[in-house]
């Protein structure tokens, strides 16, 4: 049995939540892992800016320069050949590229249950029961991360957007805000801790291991 130590914003221990196996308690796997992060990677990777353009796309005649025979130069079939002045050129740059990179779905879920369960083993997950400020204030939000046991950066998970959460924290470089249906691998290699507040760890369940038996249904 699996189980997440809750806190409250004063820093004090709450008690324990009971936490699904199937997502914290998965055994990990590297090589999935790997490939989902390098997806994920290559699907953000835009296009090149830079382009060039081949023989076929150079304006210009396509007209032999000369005849084949007798003139005692090299033989040449067109002006936009890339060894000519002005000429296409060769394996060049070209900004149609596309990077982009399928992996089913099923693997995609897998490889985001052995990041977490990572976490889980390393005892990087931790909980918080609530949010609640009356003013938006980034100094009083440090304090408050200051007195739960994170000593590092902190991937913070959230059920929905709070407004209130992100703009008091937007501006610290160790913290980022995260929606729970947004979860990530890129971002769970990235940041060292994951804070989830009560109601995401639930919703996380919710989500992920519904969508899940729904594909099996299907």
């Amino acid at each position: 049995m699996l189980k997440v130590d809750l806190y409250n914003q004063k820093g004090e221990k709450k008690g324990e939540i009971q936490v699904s196996e199937e997502i914290f308690g998965r055994k990990f796997n590297q090589d999935l892992v790997h490939q989902a992060l390098v997806r994920q990677q290559a699907n953000a990777r835009l296009g090149m800016i830079a382009h060039t353009k081949t023989k076929g796309e150079v304006s210009g005649t396509g007209k032999k320069p000369f005849r084949q025979k007798g003139t005692g130069h090299a033989r040449q079939g067109s002006l936009r050949n890339p060894h000519q002045i002005h000429g296409g050129v060769a394996f060049g740059p070209r900004n149609n590229r596309n990077y982009h990179q399928m992996m089913p779905k099923k693997q995609r879920r897998a490889a985001l249950f052995c990041a977490l369960s990572a976490k889980m083993k390393s005892g990087k997950i931790i909980a918080l029961d609530q949010f609640k400020t009356d003013t938006i204030k980034t100094k009083s939000f440090v304090e408050m991360l200051h007195k739960l046991p994170i000593d590092t950066d902190v991937l913070i998970v959230t059920p929905n957007k709070d407004d209130k959460l992100i703009k008091s924290g937007r501006n610290l470089p160790f913290v980022k805000m995260i929606q729970v249906n947004y979860l990530n691998i890129a971002d769970l290699q990235k940041y060292d801790h994951l804070l989830f507040l009560e109601e995401a760890l639930k919703k996380c369940e919710s989500i992920f291991l519904k969508k899940a038996s729904q594909t099996v249904k299907k």
